[in-house]
Order: structure tokens, then C-alpha cells, then sequence
């Protein structure tokens, strides 16, 4: 496809990043912006799967300290959740509780609540509504120094990061150039990957097996640098 025809579907101001980032070449604008698809996709499957582990992390801790259905219970009057300062949490489980309907059960529960809200459970409020204990799903976790914390604000400010990235794939915004600007960069889509790797790591999940044949963000990172 001719240049003129991409950036007419695309919208010329979409692509004038990668147009300046490629220096005019439009063959090389129109490979950097297929190889930045490419990426995304390749985070969005990584972090996906990192969701799924991690909240079935901390669902299993859950259920080995609050039962089979602690998240339904929790939302209850006088449950975990029942309290002033974690109340959107309980409207939370609570209105996934009532989407389900008839065909709740615990597991579909889990499945049902977002990223957002698997984050917040490291909120201070409630981290400390289900007893100060959900960093035991990290047990590789570095331990904390008197100048350095790896505390669940710590946890809940990476988990963030991670959410806040998976958001800009999400609105398909690239994740090729710098803040802002028409440079090819791919140091912040690097860290974030890294970001990743090392929560998978803090949980003892051997991140290399379980993304094996689905995880190819070094090589992407590799051709764009090399475009």
C-alpha cells in the first residue's frame, strides 16, 4: 500500500510521529508503526497472563485465610469490606456479585473483577481490611531496608505502572517514542516489561516456561531499535 493511502486511513496525524521518527522514509514510518502494533500486542498477552496470575495469587491466599467465598462474604454486612474506608470495593465485588446472578460462583467472581481492583487490594485501607498479610503472595520479594521499603505501597505504586501501561496499548496510544516527542525510544516499554518480570519472579513463578512460544517483546523491541 502506498504511503498516501496508509495515512489517509490511519489519519496523517496519527502518523506524523512515525513519519518524523523515520526520518521522511514512508516505507520505514509505515514498518515502525506495524512493528509498534506488534509490540502492543505482544504486552498486552504478557500482561494479561501477569493479571491472571496475580489475581488468582491473591485469591488463593484469600480463600486460605477467609474461606471459599471471600470475596462474596467480604462484601456482606460485616464482612472484610463492610467499612467506611473500603466501601468502593465492596460496590465493587457487589455489583459483579449482581451481574453474575444466577450463574455465580466463586471463580467467575474473580474473573469478573478488573485489574484496577486486584490493585487496590494493596491500597493501605484495604491491605489493612484483609489483615495486613497479602504480601505473603510475593515470597521472593527483596526484603525491606531502613532506606529502601518493599511494602504493599511499594507493590501497590509497580502494580500501577503496569495498569497505567496496559491503559495507553489499551487506547492505542504507541509505546515506541518518547514522552511526548517523535524520537524511536523504547526505554520505557523496556522498563515496564522488566517491571513485569520481576513481579513474576517476587510471586516464584518461572516467568520464561509460563509465557513460553506467547512472549516476544525483547525481539520487537530488538527490530524496531534496529529499523
Amino acid at each position: 500500500m502506498r504511503y498516501s493511502k496508509f495515512a489517509a486511513i490511519l489519519l496523517p496525524a496519527r502518523m506524523s510521529r512515525y513519519h518524523k521518527a523515520a526520518h521522511g522514509d514512508t516505507r520505514k514510518a509505515m514498518t515502525l508503526y506495524r512493528l509498534n502494533l506488534k509490540l502492543s500486542q505482544e504486552f498486552f498477552t504478557v500482561i494479561s497472563c501477569f493479571e491472571i496470575a496475580l489475581r488468582n495469587k491473591i485469591d488463593q491466599h484469600g480463600i486460605t485465610r477467609f474461606g471459599n467465598h471471600w470475596l462474596r462474604e467480604g462484601a456482606r454486612t460485616n464482612g472484610l469490606f463492610d467499612t467506611n474506608n473500603t466501601k468502593l470495593t465492596q460496590k465493587n465485588i457487589n455489583a459483579a456479585v449482581t451481574k453474575l446472578g444466577p450463574h455465580y460462583s466463586h471463580n467467575k467472581l474473580v474473573a469478573e473483577l478488573g485489574f484496577g481492583f486486584w490493585r487496590y487490594l494493596f491500597a493501605q485501607k484495604q491491605f489493612r481490611a484483609t489483615g495486613n498479610t497479602l504480601l505473603h503472595i510475593f515470597p521472593c520479594k527483596p526484603k525491606s531496608s531502613t532506606s529502601f521499603q518493599y511494602n504493599q505501597n511499594y507493590v501497590f505504586n509497580q502494580l500501577a505502572t503496569i495498569n497505567n501501561f496496559r491503559n495507553r496499548i489499551a487506547h492505542h496510544e504507541p509505546i515506541c517514542f518518547l514522552k511526548k516527542q517523535s524520537i524511536k525510544d523504547l526505554t520505557s516499554a523496556r522498563n515496564h516489561y522488566n517491571t513485569i518480570l520481576n513481579m513474576f519472579h517476587w510471586m516464584d513463578i518461572d516467568a520464561s516456561e509460563y509465557l513460553y512460544g506467547i512472549d516476544h517483546i525483547e525481539q520487537y523491541c530488538d527490530q524496531i531499535e534496529r529499523l
